[in-house]
Formats: structure tokens, sequence, C-alpha cells
């Protein structure tokens, strides 16, 4: 079983702008969830979304900073379940921000899954493209 999600996406912009988009809470709202993130180590934050029943997901994750070196690397744990103190997943998020070409590269690597989350990791693994997506469009329109 894959217990490990690997995506790789190119960004026409600079690590900075790329990692307000990972950082702000704001803005990481409009392309993921809303949150109260704050770029500090040690930060315990949630994303909120609607619950997801068929996923055994309350729709709240419970998350928090263990390393940070702004402008290029981003890691928080990622736990969720049916309700709040019970965890049926328990993940890491690991970004990391490469400049590139007059550009970023932006590698994320989501950790941890089991064989009990194979539902959610196939509903993360498509989700995590269309919301890396959604920054590409994001940052262009910001940018005009």
């Amino acid at each position: 079983m894959k217990n490990t999600i690997n995506q790789t996406i190119r960004y026409e912009h600079s690590p900075e702008d790329v990692w307000e988009y990972l950082t702000n809470a704001e803005l990481i709202a409009q392309w993921l969830m809303p949150n109260n993130f704050k770029p500090e180590l040690g930060c315990e934050f949630e994303f909120r979304a609607k619950p997801i029943p068929s996923l055994n997901l309350d729709g709240i994750m419970y998350c928090k900073v263990i390393e940070i070196i702004p402008f290029k690397k981003l890691i928080y744990s990622w736990k969720a379940g049916p309700e709040k103190g019970v965890t049926t997943l328990d993940t890491m998020v690991e970004w990391t921000l490469e400049a590139k070409d007059n550009g970023t590269e932006l590698h994320l690597v989501q950790t941890g899954y089991t064989e009990e989350n194979i539902s959610i990791f196939n509903a993360m693994q498509g989700g995590w493209a269309q919301n890396l997506q959604k920054v590409v469009t994001l940052l262009s329109t910001a940018k005009q």
C-alpha cells in the first residue's frame, strides 16, 4: 500500500511569493481551507472543512508547526478523525521550496497514511493536486 503523497509543481513566481500562499492564513483559505495558521514554530492550528462522514472525518484537521525555515521549508503535523479527541488520521505534511529557472519548484510530501486511511489517501492525492493548481491561478491574478 502506498502511504506517502509526493507531488511537485512549478510556479513562475519567486519562493517568497509562493511562501506567502503557504504561510498567510487568509491566502491559505483561498486555496485550501479556513484556518488559524501562524508561521511560528510550535503553533497549533486547525484547518476547517465540512464533515466528510464517508471518510470518518468531522472536518477539523488538528495541526502543529514542527519546522519552519522561511522561504525554504515548512513541516506540520496533520491529524483528524470522526470527533475531537479521536484520531484516525495522523500524518505529516512537508513543503519544500526551491528557486529554479526564474521560478519556484514546490515539493509536497505527506506521510503517515495507514491501511485504515486508504480512502482518505486517495481523496487527498487528487485534492492536493487540484489545490496546488489553484495557487497557480491565484499567483497569476495577484501579480497582474
